[in-house]
């Protein structure tokens, strides 16, 4: 038995021991780096821990430190009854709002992780508040960023646009960009539907104080619905409890009041934004330097920021991520494409190099992936049976549409992100939403994109 198939086969036993056994399968996964990496691979420590995510790791942490602090002054309060108001207190708008947002700021050239890192809290402790599928709203935010992540000035879509140029392949910037937003617009669509979105036309919130919601929102509303009778201190600043069947806690006014803590998160929120858009700073490192001197200067609202780190996300994130760095390392993912592109029947080779791309994207770097999988793409392109333009979309979507999986870099995002949720039962629902969409949408963008034969 070769290598690269024990490597596979190691997967696979990982992903079944942690679902039957409950063990974290992060820890699972660095045990599975070290024995496959050493015993079967014969490789060194250091080049075992050359797979370790530590960006991702700076990311995740900086992030939900940060945003564990604004929870804990009430700063995401804030910016939740900021963004009713935005809407007029129509609630079904939120999801959509968030969805465009995220678009809007990959399409002008933020990197996905980027804004997904900047969003989600945001959205997600919106969805907490008012009962929203997290699922729902951290789905909205992850296709947001990938429709809006192919435009001709984003970064997605200039490293494509340039390996199309360098394999001197026909290309088309606008047809990338409209595939993948389609694309993305469709999924989230059906999301929606079917994780409780309509039933939020019901509810307005009203604009005022406390953010009640009235209209016919008056009953809870099965998974993810708006109107339940809900007292949580956790989720609104400084003890304030917001009450959703029409009244108004005897605090609930406070919880948008401005108070010097709150504006100094504000700015340092526009502060993340800036140095991340604007200056090209990591999210990370940024995150965690605006979460510092935000505790330096109140240390009480953050004295229990640290322990709310999605500590448990992060260790299976990058557990996985190191044992995916070491199939790389050993060349599995390669051997896998390469013996796909061998395959003689083209439009077979192209469903499979389809369907590749987005299993191994959901574990391991869109960019890394694309930039592989479309060289590989080359030779029976170049025998003129398959267009160039459809297929370049198609495993451009392929690779980055299944982003919503939690242990890509989006995924782990909204994972870490989401307050005051079941984190291992919300990490199934990614887990499973994230198998549908790497089952589905490969299929669809060949039969859409690629069959017709788009040239």
């Amino acid at each position: 038995m070769s290598a690269e198939l024990i490597s596979i086969l190691v997967l696979v036993v990982v992903f079944v021991i942690a679902t039957t056994r409950s063990i974290n399968m992060g820890a699972l996964a660095f045990a599975a780096a070290f024995g496959v990496g050493e015993l079967v691979a014969d490789l060194d420590t250091d080049t075992i821990f050359a797979g370790f995510p530590g960006s991702l790791f700076v990311v995740l942490v900086g992030v939900t430190y940060l945003f564990a602090i604004a929870r804990a002054n009430g700063t995401t309060d804030w910016l939740v009854h900021a963004s009713v108001r935005l809407v007029r207190g129509r609630v079904v708008l939120i999801p959509w709002v968030m969805f465009v947002l995220t678009g809007a700021l990959t399409a002008i050239g933020a990197v996905s992780p980027a804004a997904v890192a900047i969003v989600a809290p945001i959205a997600l402790s919106f969805a907490a508040q008012y009962g929203i599928s997290p699922l729902l709203m951290g789905a909205m935010v992850v296709h947001g960023a990938q429709g809006g992540g192919f435009s001709p000035i984003s970064i997605y879509g200039s490293i494509v646009n340039g390996i199309v140029e360098k394999e001197k392949l026909p290309g088309n910037e606008i047809t990338l960009f409209l595939a993948s937003l389609f694309v993305n617009l469709a999924i989230a669509a059906v999301v929606f539907v079917l994780f409780g979105g309509l039933k939020l036309s019901r509810a307005v919130v009203a604009d005022g104080p406390g953010g009640e919601v009235g209209g016919e929102a008056g009953g809870s509303t099965e998974g993810g619905g708006v109107g339940k009778d809900r007292t949580d201190p956790g989720d609104a600043g400084d003890g304030v409890s917001v009450r959703t069947d029409g009244g108004v806690s005897v605090r609930a006014e406070e919880a948008l009041r401005l108070t010097p803590a709150r504006i100094a998160t504000l700015a340092g929120l526009v502060a993340l934004v800036v140095a991340v858009l604007g200056f090209d700073l990591d999210a990370g490192l940024t995150s965690i330097t605006v979460a510092v001197l935000l505790a330096a200067c109140w240390p009480e609202d953050s004295r229990q920021a640290v322990g709310q780190i999605a500590w448990t996300t992060v260790l299976v994130i990058c557990g996985v991520l190191t044992y995916v760095g070491v199939l790389q390392e050993m060349g599995t993912i390669t051997w896998a494409g390469e013996g796909v592109g061998d395959i003689g029947v083209p439009l077979l080779a192209a469903v499979l190099l389809c369907y590749i791309g987005a299993l191994i994207s959901a574990f391991a770097s869109s960019v890394g992936i694309m930039g592989a999988l479309i060289p590989l793409a080359v030779p029976f392109l170049a025998q003129g049976e398959i267009g160039a333009v459809g297929m370049v979309a198609a495993l451009a979507v392929s690779a980055t549409v299944v982003d919503v999986s939690p242990f890509s870099t989006n995924g782990a995002l909204v994972l870490a992100s989401a307050p005051d949720v079941d984190r291992e039962r919300f990490f199934r629902q990614l887990m499973v939403y994230g198998g549908v969409v790497v089952a589905v949408v490969p299929a669809v963008v060949w039969l859409v994109l690629v069959v017709p034969g788009w040239a």
